[in-house]
């Protein structure tokens, strides 16, 4: 005979040890700021009419489901059966299975849409790195610029029967992609994306660069991707280092001195590759879940805002 099933509390209150996932949901819920993301999104978020009617689902739940997606690359119809299937993400939430009701797929993509429609995302972004200064860590001198590919899907076996037009191939070594670029600048201390910009992967990574600068930088540090001496004359006074990867002349070679500042060079931007390391490797996002540049863009500042805090929750947990 079968054992009668414990209440879903009670079971989670039973149990002796902590999961990963448990242990990841845990420290991201105590480095949110959660507070300062709820006052940007509710002026924007459905209200009960006068005549009444069916009440929305409480913002906060909306966006902590909003984060898991992110968190787990999760689809709309996936993310509503992990919060029927897992304990520690209807804990996270806090929806109580039998009491309490769990959205539906088409709930948590209207809720995505509002965040696409009024550009809510860049605003999350631009919070949780005011947050995160407000917290004592803020920029220092330098940034670190660079780009990565996100691919798309090249299959034509969808509606449209075509590739996502809004997307384009570019080569890469000896490898072609097809897909977009995020640009990102990022702080050399902290670790931390201050600025990102997208755009489809046939563009350069050299075209995107102002606005990765926020300005009061007194050093710079790139790959040869970004060599440019126009750049490099506006970026020269006292204090201030280039620290742009050294190219040298076609058919030459470089210089043993600059070999050896390329080996310097080359260490300081490592740290440009962790956020990337976070979003797509802690994140899972390898490849672009929607059509079209804009959706995607959206997503990236979400996932970029939520690895800054990742990165820096130990800090921010002291």
């Amino acid at each position: 005979m079968p054992k009668q099933p414990a209440f879903p509390g009670l079971r989670q209150s039973m149990k002796k040890k902590q999961t990963r996932r448990e242990k990841f949901l845990a420290e991201m819920d105590a480095v949110v700021p959660w507070v300062r993301l709820l006052a940007l999104i509710e002026p924007h978020y459905p209200k009960v009419g006068p005549k009444g009617g069916r009440p929305p689902m409480p913002l906060e739940t909306m966006l902590r489901i909003y984060f898991l997606q992110n968190w787990y690359a999760l689809s709309d119809p996936m993310a509503e059966e992990m919060l029927h299937d897992s304990d520690a993400m209807r804990q996270f939430v806090g929806i109580e299975l039998g009491d309490d009701r769990i959205p539906d797929e088409t709930t948590i993509l209207n809720f995505r849409h509002l965040l696409e429609k009024h550009q809510l995302t860049e605003k999350l972004f631009v919070e949780v790195n005011t947050h995160i200064a407000d917290q004592g860590i803020t920029l220092r001198s330098g940034t670190l610029v660079d780009a990565t590919i996100i691919d798309a899907p090249s299959s034509t076996k969808n509606e449209a029967k075509a590739r996502d037009p809004e997307m384009s191939s570019t080569k890469k070594g000896n490898d072609w992609y097809f897909g977009m670029k995020a640009h990102v600048g990022v702080d050399a201390d902290s670790g931390i994306v201050h600025s990102l910009d997208t755009t489809t992967a046939k563009v350069h990574d050299s075209q995107v660069w102002d606005d990765l600068l926020h300005g009061k930088e007194t050093s710079v540090w790139a790959d040869k991707g970004y060599v440019s001496a126009a750049r490099e004359a506006a970026f020269s006074g006292t204090g201030k280092f280039w620290g742009v990867m050294r190219k040298a002349a076609k058919g030459g070679r470089l210089h043993p001195i600059e070999d050896d500042i390329n080996r310097i060079i080359a260490k300081v931007r490592a740290r440009v590759e962790h956020p990337f390391r976070v979003i797509k490797r802690q994140f899972g996002y390898i490849k672009t879940r929607y059509r079209g540049l804009a959706k995607n863009r959206a997503q990236l500042f979400t996932l970029f805002a939520l690895g800054n805090l990742f990165l820096v929750r130990r800090k921010l947990m002291a």
